[in-house]
């Protein structure tokens, strides 16, 4: 497998956890404001409200766990620059919010069967 076939497959298997992951945000009565927002100092994968919550959900998708779970690939500094792109995010977008909630979906997606979603609340 070329790097190139290796990078396209890579980001497919991405889209399709955010895609996830953002159904089944909306479905618990999340609402949607931006996906993939991204500015010079990083990327948020979906920004959502949740009440008067804002919430930045960090979508990791793996295909296995022979490099980790999803969840393991989530550092504090991963989290801390999260909370600094919701306060850029924020402030671009002119909005306000009660809060800010930083959330993890770790997406599992076997070779065979059902893909396993975990959605994790307030990470940091």
């Amino acid at each position: 497998m070329t790097r190139t076939t290796a990078g396209a497959i890579k980001q497919a298997l991405g889209r399709y956890g955010e895609q996830l992951a953002a159904r089944h945000l909306v479905a618990q009565g999340m609402v949607l404001l931006d996906r993939n927002w991204r500015c010079d100092a990083g990327e948020i994968d979906l920004v959502l409200r949740d009440g008067d919550v804002l919430v930045v959900c960090e979508v990791k998708t793996r295909s296995s766990t022979d490099y980790g779970t999803p969840h393991e690939a989530v550092t504090d500094l991963k989290v801390a620059r999260l909370r600094r792109l919701a306060v850029r995010w924020l402030e671009e977008r002119g909005v306000t919010a009660g809060d800010i909630r930083i959330d993890l979906v770790g997406v599992l997606r076997p070779r065979r069967g059902a893909s396993l979603l975990d959605h994790v609340r307030g990470i940091g």
